[in-house]
């Protein structure tokens, strides 16, 4: 599913315009990244957490010029999906199964 298939199921389900829509997805998105970009996690209760992790630095090799590289700590995005959530995917994830066997 693409943003321009939940853009379009959301208005339809609700009764809004899809420009309307795309403007609220669009807006949703941008908060969650600039909240990311400066440190915060954003927590949606039922749904998940999108979590900014730390990597430590680590020793890489580069295999062709047989170097040690060190790759210096960072930050990169995560999402933790919340428990209801899983749970709901594992009992549908049976049914489907299911159906196909």
């Amino acid at each position: 599913m693409t943003k321009a298939d939940i853009i379009t199921e959301i208005s339809t389900k609700t009764g809004i315009e899809k420009v309307d829509v795309q403007e609220a997805v669009e807006a949703f998105f941008k908060v969650i990244k600039n909240s990311m970009i400066s440190g915060e996690n954003v927590y949606v209760r039922g749904f998940g957490s999108f979590v900014v992790k730390k990597r430590a630095q680590k020793t890489a090799r580069n295999i062709s010029k047989n170097t040690a590289i060190i790759i210096p700590e960072h930050f990169v995005p995560s999402f933790k999906p919340a428990k209801v959530f899983v749970e709901k995917v594992k009992n549908n994830s049976k049914k489907i199964t299911a159906v196909e066997a």
